[in-house]
């Protein structure tokens, strides 16, 4: 009971602390959404600040911050800085748009840096959390899939962090599970923190690369432009060249067979 009482005010006091940040933004020029072609100019307004649930809002949200951010970039870094730790230090779905979001306000290398700096301290944030407060949680709520990965911590002991690397790179068992579990299965603190911020590369730099994209996309010809090309190309090696490598160790010195087991049909990889 006392365990969860303490997460309860640690989530408690990080939303009041991420709302304030949220809500009393420093003296800016009025931010004014772009008119569509042929529609007179809108009223001037404050924009409310939100998590992102699709491209739309992904979108608008990134002109908002990159206008913002012409005057206060510090206010924009520490707000960005601020809702990528809270979802992914209470493994809360939907860092991936948050990532798309890094490469649209930072730009592709900036946002790069940015990302896996801040998933691994959100991750290990997580990993403290649960290892403080819901260890029995964890084990009660999920039983037989703590049960699979501790056999499989076990087979794998030898090789450990790149079993760990294996599955960052596939999602037989989502991120938020392997944050919350690995204080249960007693994996030591450095190499849950460098399997993280090693394992999650190619899908940080996927996620930023493809926010900076649509960020410069404005027409069809945009699409279909050298640069972008390119940029697509890149994208496609980094999803597929690391993975392919990893699977092809995997199969020869790691144990995963049965690992689908635990991967059920309404889990998000984050």
């Amino acid at each position: 009971m006392l365990s969860f009482a303490g997460l309860a005010a640690t989530v408690a006091a990080a939303s009041v602390y991420l709302y304030v940040l949220s809500t009393h933004l420093p003296p800016a020029a009025e931010y004014l959404q772009p008119a569509s072609p042929g529609e007179p100019e809108p009223e001037p307004h404050y924009y409310k600040l939100k998590f992102p649930s699709d491209l739309d809002e992904l979108r608008e949200l990134a002109e908002m911050l990159k206008f913002y951010k012409q005057e206060h970039h510090g206010y924009v870094l520490l707000l960005f800085c601020s809702a990528y730790l809270y979802k992914q230090s209470f493994a809360i779905p939907g860092s991936s748009f948050l990532n798309m979001l890094a490469g649209a306000i930072f730009g592709p290398w900036e946002g790069l840096v940015l990302a896996c700096l801040l998933t691994t301290t959100g991750s290990t944030f997580c990993y403290l959390l649960s290892s403080a407060f819901g260890k029995q949680h964890v084990v009660r709520i999920f039983p037989d899939k703590v049960a699979l990965l501790q056999s499989k911590v076990e087979e794998n002991r030898s090789s450990l962090f790149f079993f760990l690397l294996f599955l960052r790179f596939f999602p037989m068992t989502p991120n938020w599970f392997l944050n919350i579990t690995c204080p249960v299965l007693n994996i030591p603190m450095p190499i849950f923190f460098f399997s993280v911020f090693i394992g999650l590369i190619p899908y940080n730099f996927i996620c930023v690369r493809t926010g900076a994209i649509l960020s410069e996309i404005h027409s069809l010809d945009d699409i279909f432009s050298w640069a972008t090309l390119a940029q697509l190309l890149a994208i496609a090696l980094v999803a597929l060249v690391p993975g392919a490598l990893i699977k092809r160790y995997g199969q020869t010195h790691l144990k995963v067979e049965g690992m689908d087991a635990t991967q059920d049909t309404d889990w998000k990889r984050r």
